[in-house]
């Protein structure tokens, strides 16, 4: 199952994104679940949020993954939304 998440990061958090981003990839790097992976960018360029797409069994498995992610612990994320995916293209 493809889960899409998308998440915003709380306002002035860059910092905190920048202290936890090395931890957050090895996680992506370990878990050996992630398909695509990158930041959301706001205007200026900065990055302001993430977009993953997880494989994973179900939707348990990607809650789990979400309660794993460095980025989550540090506090980062004002929003997290996990949505089923379908891949049409790519």
């Amino acid at each position: 199952m493809l889960i899409a998440l998308i998440a915003h990061d709380k306002p002035g958090a860059l910092q905190t994104r920048m202290d936890n981003r090395a931890a957050h990839l090895a996680y992506i790097e370990q878990s050996g679940v992630v398909q695509q992976a990158g930041p959301l960018l706001d205007q200026s360029g900065q990055m302001c949020g993430s977009l993953i797409i997880l494989d994973v069994a179900d939707m348990a498995a990607a809650e789990v993954w979400v309660a794993g992610d460095p980025y989550g612990h540090a506090g980062l994320f004002s929003s997290v939304t996990l949505t089923e995916w379908k891949r049409v293209i790519g």
